[in-house]
């Protein structure tokens, strides 16, 4: 019986495993790994839910635009759409009261330099404030073409800053109003 008590504990010496310390090193490296992807994966998503956000809100303020716009006769041409709400004088209305000499880019809209009457700045509740205090601008054209009876209004709305890498997100919008004929 010597004999098989000795080949048991020569299998035991044999067995090789992993020993309580090495099982807590191994679990605080995991830890620390998971803790560090927990963080990268909540700093996305906040930053996703705010991009989007924002894009939601272009849309939505450019929209708001195109409708007031959309809804003055074609041949007002004294409404101020820069206010809200419109108020019936003081204004460019439809009409366009910019010099027929006025050139406007093939878009309409010059982002750099926003033409007077043609631009408003919201602030984070679609609120009218002050350029300094913008944090979306929403600027807009009306153009009439050759047929007289066809005007193309454009709308763009830019967040003044990003919420996360990458650009602002903007918007720009085109509709097509037309004179009814009697």
């Amino acid at each position: 019986m010597d004999g098989a008590v000795r080949v048991a504990e020569s299998k035991r010496e044999n067995v090789a495993g992993f020993g309580l310390i090495e099982v807590m090193i191994a679990m605080a490296v995991l830890l620390v790994g998971l803790v560090a992807m927990l963080n990268l994966f909540l700093i996305a998503a906040g930053l996703n839910a705010n991009q989007g956000e924002v894009a939601k809100r272009v849309t939505e303020y450019g929209q708001d635009k195109m409708e007031q716009l959309l809804s003055l006769d074609f041949l007002d041409s004294g409404s101020d759409t820069s206010v809200y709400p419109i108020s019936a004088t003081g204004g460019t209305g439809l009409g366009g009261a910019m010099a027929a000499s006025t050139t406007l880019p093939a878009a309409g809209i010059d982002p750099a330099s926003p033409a007077a009457g043609y631009v408003d700045y919201l602030d984070a509740s679609g609120t009218p404030v002050g350029a300094s205090a913008a944090l979306y601008v929403r600027q807009w054209s009306i153009s009439t073409g050759t047929a007289t009876t066809l005007k193309t209004v454009t709308v763009m709305v830019k967040a003044t800053r990003s919420m996360g890498p990458g650009k602002a997100p903007s918007v720009m919008l085109v509709s097509y109003k037309s004179q009814s004929q009697s």
